[in-house]
């Protein structure tokens, strides 16, 4: 089953303390663009945690972030006395018929009169937030495989499109035929001069075959069949999708070139916009 790029997941984690959110969203990209949001308390464990996620999502823009909320009565700001004291005398100096109130307010709004003691991870803390971030990884996995049959029913919509066109298409194949044929007699009749009649005859086949296009229908047949063998997979394969639909592609453009039928080459530009907007959703697959 294939897999989409674009996902969402969130899980949350209440703790004794603090409230605990993470939130990944991922949109499609070449490769693995991984944005890391998290408190510098935890900054330390970020290696081993973009390993993890690598793991599981593999490709995409990914946006992680963790937040933390404090459901706790006690912060861990502090205001730092000794330097609000200090404050307060030196602008008692300055400003010296100003009352303790306003001098404690403009005291207070002076640098380092906050300070914050530093937490120390806690491991068992560590431990469940783990658990709440694997939790959020399968939520996106989820959505993902979610996305990814949506996009297997589009895929096999416009691949039967496509097939359906390019059995109209070989319908008209002996009117295209014989439409070249007559127009080749005419013009020799116009021509008035004797023509030997076995070597136009093989002039002439040699001419179809060169307009023929049994082999490119054969081609692009196999590249059908192979699409939605990829897709049924067991390995999703964004990028392989993407060289099947380019090898379809050529075998399209090859049929409009050598068409020479104005109901044919109506017949081929459609089969060319189903195939575009197979290739803008392959984009989207991981």
């Amino acid at each position: 089953m294939i897999q989409s790029m674009t996902g969402f997941g969130k899980a949350t984690l209440q703790l004794p303390t603090k409230k605990i959110t993470v939130e990944v969203k991922s949109l499609n990209s070449k490769g693995l663009d991984l944005n890391v949001r998290m408190p510098s308390l935890y900054r330390e464990m970020e290696l081993g945690l973009r390993n993890q996620i690598a793991l599981k999502l593999e490709r995409g823009k990914v946006d992680f972030s963790i937040f933390i909320e404090s459901t706790a009565e006690q912060t861990s700001t502090k205001v730092n006395v000794p330097i609000v004291k200090a404050y307060i005398n030196q602008l008692r100096e300055v400003y010296a018929d100003a009352d303790e109130t306003e001098l404690m307010k403009m005291a207070i709004r002076m640098p380092d009169t906050m300070k914050i003691e530093r937490d120390e991870i806690d491991e068992n803390d560590w431990i469940q937030i783990q658990t709440v971030i694997e939790e959020a990884l399968q939520n996106i996995l989820t959505f993902r495989r979610d996305e990814g049959m949506s996009l297997e029913k589009e895929f096999q919509l416009r691949i039967g499109n496509i097939r359906q066109y390019m059995t109209e298409a070989l319908a008209l194949d002996p009117e295209r035929v014989q439409a070249i044929k007559d127009r080749l007699q005419t013009a020799i009749s116009e021509l008035k001069v004797n023509v030997d009649e076995n070597r136009f005859e093989q002039e002439l086949i040699y001419y179809l075959e060169k307009l023929d296009i049994t082999e490119e229908k054969v081609r692009l047949t196999n590249h059908l069949d192979y699409f939605l063998e990829t897709i049924n997979g067991t390995e999703a394969n964004g990028r392989k999708l993407g060289f099947i639909t380019q090898e379809m592609g050529r075998e399209i453009n090859t049929m409009g070139s050598k068409s020479n039928h104005a109901q044919m080459q109506k017949l081929v530009v459609q089969m060319k916009d189903e195939l575009e907007k197979i290739k803008e959703q392959v984009l989207n697959v991981l």
